[in-house]
């Protein structure tokens, strides 16, 4: 079997989709976060294939877009009674969709941002079992659903796991997992209605949007200006366990070209796959590269010169998810969180918003905007999802995670969520 691939600005080893593919419809939900607004950018690539595209999301999606994207503000978390009538009055029919919608819960007292495991479940499950209800109860069914479920599916929040992770590891029931409840009711759902499914299982995104709860990117590039406004290094905040480490990241865009070809390929109908830039990464390889670019020296965990400080703490389950071994330990010297608290962070940010006449003059909610990031700079065992089965089936889709990280950087200079940098311009 031969096959066609080619690349799109960074995005490397992309199948050619089949021409026959023409006139398709399209919903996506959860439109104005990273991963629908990234998947908008992808079907709007095929206009010939993609003609109508319905953005749902209650606020509309960032900037202005093509002719054929439709934007319509929806509740997932009315009724499905509701929403039925919504998707009626409006005629809002699909050939695909594209489930991305999410809502973060507040944290429990003291936990991190997944620590509210019951609450993930609740809300998450009911936002997809409104919306397939609805189309269900309005007749207005797909032929096909894809659902962005992400590598906690494998427990990697909760310590180190078998390695790599595989589309057919056994799942993770130390504590309730709002990705098994989504799967088990789309499945079920699917097989109801006589529709076809997938799911995807991302790792960290990449990706520039205004407003994301779970960025990993924005927060680097607000660390950065900040220690350059002040004359200060980039310096790690965790130890050498975590800036060796091992992991893959998982760009929007990439993520998206994957979700694209899997419901468009009849051999990965009714499949979960996993999603990733197929890159190694490292902060140890990232971080001087960051700083060089941001014109700014750095430390990294072995240059400290003076007794180092550390707050610890363990994964929390003894074993961990892959059954045997040790707990991990994660080890940080502080948080960004507790870094952007600082007053001086706080007057150099409104310093420098000012200067730039950037979209927020001030930071603000910093537990949830730098609490996702801290979580990765802290991650001191390996991430690693295997790409073999995508592959098997004609998905080699590259992409270099630094790349996709200084990409995603420009992004938000151009969003005015960042200022421009004096070192080298962000591709």
């Amino acid at each position: 079997m031969s096959i066609a691939l080619q690349s799109k600005s960074i995005y490397h080893g992309l199948p050619v989709l089949p021409s026959e593919s023409k006139s398709l419809t399209a919903i996506v939900t959860g439109a104005n976060g990273i991963s629908g607004d990234h998947m908008l950018r992808v079907l709007c690539e095929s206009p010939e294939r993609w003609t109508k595209i319905y953005a749902l999301s209650r606020r509309p999606p960032n900037g202005a877009w093509p002719a054929q994207v439709e934007h319509v503000s929806l509740d997932l978390l009315a009724s499905p009674e509701d929403l039925a009538k919504q998707l009626e009055i409006r005629g809002i029919k699909a050939d695909y969709v594209f489930f991305f919608a999410y809502i973060q819960p507040k944290p429990k007292d003291g936990g991190n941002i997944w620590s509210a495991a019951e609450d993930l479940v609740t809300v998450n499950k009911k936002l997809l079992v409104n919306f397939l209800e609805a189309q269900a109860l309005a007749k207005l069914l797909p032929r096909h659903v894809l659902l962005q479920l992400g590598a906690k599916y494998y427990g990697v929040h909760l310590g180190p796991t078998k390695l790599p992770n595989e589309e057919s590891d056994s799942r993770v029931y130390l504590e309730p997992n709002f990705y098994y409840d989504q799967e088990n009711y789309l499945k079920e759902f699917a097989a109801k209605h006589n529709i076809s499914w997938n799911t995807t299982r991302p790792a960290n995104v990449p990706g520039a949007v205004p407003d994301a709860a779970m960025n990993l990117c924005l927060p680097l590039g607000i660390y950065a200006a900040v220690q350059k406004h002040l004359q200060h290094p980039l310096e790690f905040p965790s130890d050498l366990a975590a800036w060796t480490n091992i992991q893959v990241l998982s760009s929007a865009r990439m993520n998206c070209y994957l979700a694209e070809w899997a419901v468009l390929t009849k051999e990965a109908k009714n499949e979960s796959f996993n999603c990733s830039d197929d890159c190694a990464f490292t902060w140890e390889m990232f971080w001087p590269k960051l700083a060089a670019a941001c014109d700014l020296p750095y430390k990294g965990p072995i240059d400290a010169t003076e007794k180092v400080k550390y707050h610890e703490f363990q994964t929390p389950y003894n074993p961990p998810p892959r059954g045997y071994g040790p707990q991990a330990l994660i080890r940080s010297r502080f948080t960004l969180a507790e870094w952007a608290n600082r007053p001086e962070v706080q007057n150099a940010w409104r310093e420098i918003a000012k200067e730039h006449k950037l979209r927020h003059q001030e930071l603000a909610n910093m537990d949830q905007v730098f609490g996702f990031t801290d979580m990765a700079l802290f991650f001191s065992y390996p991430l690693v999802l295997s790409m073999g089965k995508a592959k098997k089936l004609g998905f080699f889709g590259y992409v270099d995670a630094t790349e996709s990280i200084f990409k995603t950087l420009g992004e938000f200079v151009d969003l005015g969520m960042i200022p421009p940098f004096g070192g080298p311009h962000f591709q």
